[in-house]
């Protein structure tokens, strides 16, 4: 049988998991507080004296309604898929390939994010009535999403045209000179670490939307962290994320070298010879607070950045709350405008 990542405090043997405001783990039975290079260490002495020598492995949850592959430990084997709400979900073995090389750990709790999804419904009254409910709110769940994080050198330049226009009066004469001009710009740049989602079911413009994260704080991975959180493993290969990394590092270099041709009245782009290349790669989890929930059969994903807690979701409209009140309020506008109308023609008759 395999052995399965179980993070327990190095001196009551309780179960410990991470504390983002402490930015330690911490057992809540004996109060101890441990780093995660700490735990790494014991973790390390533990290994070496197991029979097999073998260090633990993680297990991923494979939902067979949607698909979604969940890695988490032994203990969210009872819980539910974020992405569609099934609860039951099958193990599966994680390995190699699939370990990350960095981490940003949470530096956001649990209810710094029902905060911000109950500030997300304020002032809506046409929310439905139990979206905010108890039971939804215990769903949001800590979530690492994979993510490739690539480092380019980019080289080329691009070839505009441009023009200065000046105008000037003499006497009851106004006169216009544009002038044409041949602009090239050309240079090398370099970008440190571009994200681009690793996986498949995590909506793109959401991510892009909570971003960005501040990298300075990553870590080198260490499975401790994943405690007391799901984590998803990738699904989209280095390689067929790198085109979308790329492209977006030439969009951001065009840009600008466009921005750096000053002076002009106008200008447009003619050629451009621009050659983007990886010269590192990077596999990284970074930190989401998320819950997705079903409401007449559609879903509403609320996310949060579990660093800096910028957060986005959707919110659904009560249909039938929001066609009450307007009919309300018609039938109350037909009484005002009635009675308006009643005493206007009372008063012409007086």
């Amino acid at each position: 049988m395999s052995n399965v990542m179980d993070n327990r405090c190095p001196s009551c043997n309780a179960p410990i998991t991470f504390n983002p405001t402490l930015g330690k783990f911490k057992c809540e039975y004996c109060d101890c507080e441990f780093t995660a290079e700490e735990l790494k260490s014991v973790e390390d002495s533990q290994v070496a004296l197991t029979e097999e020598g073998k260090a633990p492995e993680y297990v991923s949850y494979n939902c067979p309604d949607c698909g979604a592959q969940i890695i988490a430990d032994e203990t969210t084997s009872a819980t539910f898929c974020l992405y569609c709400g099934n609860s039951s979900i099958l193990k599966n073995k994680l390995s190699g390939e699939f370990k990350p090389d960095k981490i940003i750990p949470f530096k956001k709790v649990k209810e710094d994010a029902i905060e911000a999804f109950k500030k997300l419904a304020k002032g809506r009254i046409f929310i439905p009535k139990d979206f905010l409910s108890e039971k939804n709110i215990e769903k949001i769940t800590g979530l690492y999403i994979p993510f490739w994080l690539y480092d380019f050198k980019v080289n080329g330049g691009i070839f505009l045209n441009a023009t200065k226009i000046k105008s000037w009066a003499s006497g009851d004469m106004r006169y216009t000179q544009t002038d044409y001009y041949d602009v090239y710009r050309e240079g090398t740049f370099g970008y440190d670490m571009v994200p681009c989602d690793g996986s498949k079911k995590f909506n793109n413009d959401i991510m892009n939307s909570i971003e960005p994260f501040n990298y300075k704080e990553m870590v080198d991975f260490n499975p401790a962290y994943l405690s007391g959180f799901l984590a998803e493993r990738f699904d989209v290969s280095k390689d067929e994320a790198f085109p979308e990394a790329r492209d977006r590092v030439l969009r951001s270099t065009e840009e600008q070298m466009m921005a750096d041709a000053v002076g002009y009245s106008s200008k447009s782009l003619v050629t451009k010879n621009l050659n983007a290349t990886a010269v590192n790669t990077r596999y990284a989890l970074l930190p989401v607070w998320m819950v997705n929930i079903k409401y007449e059969d559609k879903y509403y994903l609320f996310a949060m950045n579990g660093q800096t807690g910028e957060f986005i979701g959707d919110i659904p409209l009560d249909k039938k709350k929001a066609t009450k009140f307007f009919l309300i309020l018609m039938v109350v506008l037909f009484v005002v405008i009635t009675a308006i109308y009643y005493i206007a023609a009372m008063m012409g008759a007086m």
